[in-house]
C-alpha cells in the first residue's frame, strides 16, 4: 500500500480516515510497532500518510476503540498489550458473584506438542496432522478451582513453548506470546453453551459429576483475521457469572 493517503491503489468509497488506518495496522502486523510500544504522534504519521492530523486521530481514535492502540494522558499512544493489568484479562470474562476478582491463580497441567486432528486444524487453518502445542491448566480463585482451561496453538507459531517456559513466566499467557513469540491476539469470537461435569473434569474442579459448568470456546485472532489460538474452558458458575459488556 502506497504510504501517502491519496486514494492510490485503496477503493474509491474508503474513507481516507480507514485507509489510514488500515496503513497502520499493516505497519502493526510487520512489527514496525510492538506490544507495549509507543508509535508515531499523530502529527508525525500525519506527515508520514501525508493527510491530516484530525484525519490521522480519526484513525487511532478508532484503533483505541478496538483495543489495538491505549492512549495516555501525556505519554502517547502504545500499541496495546496483554501484559498491562487493565488489557490483562480482557478476554476473561469471569467475575464473583460478590466483590471484585483479587486476580486468579494458574496451575499449569500439561504442555505437549502433538499433531492437529482434522476439527482442530479446521479452526486454527492448519492441516489436519500439522504439529501443534496443547495446553492444559487450572484457574483458581481463593484457592478454588474455576475454570479449566484446553488450549490449541499451531506448533509452527509456538516453537519452543514448554511446560518449563510456561511455569517460569508470572505473568498472563498472552503477553508471553506477544514477547517471545510475536503473536498478538487482538480479537476473540466465543461460542457458549451449557454443560455437565463429566468424571474427569469434577474431579478437577472439585464438583460433583453432573454439576452444571459453563463452555466458552473461545477463537482468538492476530492481525489479518489469521486465527492462532483456539480455547475450551470450562466454567464453574456456582460464586462467579460471566460478563459481556455490549455496546
Amino acid at each position: 500500500m502506497p504510504e501517502r493517503g491519496d486514494g492510490a491503489g485503496a477503493p474509491s468509497f474508503s474513507p481516507l480516515y480507514r485507509q489510514i488506518k488500515g496503513l497502520i495496522i499493516t505497519r502493526l502486523q510487520a512489527g514496525e510497532w510492538k506490544a507495549g510500544e509507543s508509535i508515531p504522534s499523530e502529527m508525525e504519521l500525519a506527515q508520514r500518510f501525508g493527510v491530516s492530523q484530525g484525519t490521522v486521530r480519526k484513525a487511532v481514535d478508532e484503533l483505541a476503540a478496538e483495543n489495538l492502540l491505549v492512549r495516555r494522558q501525556g505519554k502517547g499512544t502504545f500499541v496495546a498489550t496483554h501484559a498491562e493489568q487493565q488489557q490483562q484479562y480482557r478476554f476473561l470474562r469471569l467475575m464473583p458473584d460478590e466483590g471484585q476478582e483479587a486476580g486468579l491463580g494458574r496451575q499449569l497441567l500439561d504442555c505437549r506438542r502433538q499433531r492437529a486432528p482434522a476439527w482442530i486444524a479446521k479452526a486454527l487453518q492448519m492441516r489436519s496432522g500439522d504439529a501443534m502445542v496443547e495446553v492444559r491448566r487450572l484457574l483458581h480463585s481463593k484457592g478454588r478451582p474455576v475454570v479449566l482451561d484446553d488450549i490449541w496453538l499451531p506448533g509452527q507459531l509456538f516453537k519452543g513453548l514448554t511446560t518449563e517456559r510456561l511455569n517460569q513466566h508470572r505473568g498472563p499467557f498472552y503477553g508471553l506470546f506477544e514477547t517471545e513469540f510475536g503473536v498478538q491476539m487482538i480479537r476473540a469470537q466465543e461460542k457458549i453453551r451449557a454443560v455437565l461435569a463429566d468424571a474427569e473434569t469434577a474431579a478437577l474442579l472439585q464438583v460433583e459429576i453432573g454439576a452444571p459448568l459453563l463452555s466458552v470456546e473461545r477463537l482468538s485472532f492476530t492481525y489479518g483475521d489469521k486465527p492462532v489460538e483456539l480455547r475450551r474452558g470450562l466454567y464453574n458458575t456456582s460464586t462467579h457469572f460471566y460478563r459481556n459488556d455490549l455496546n
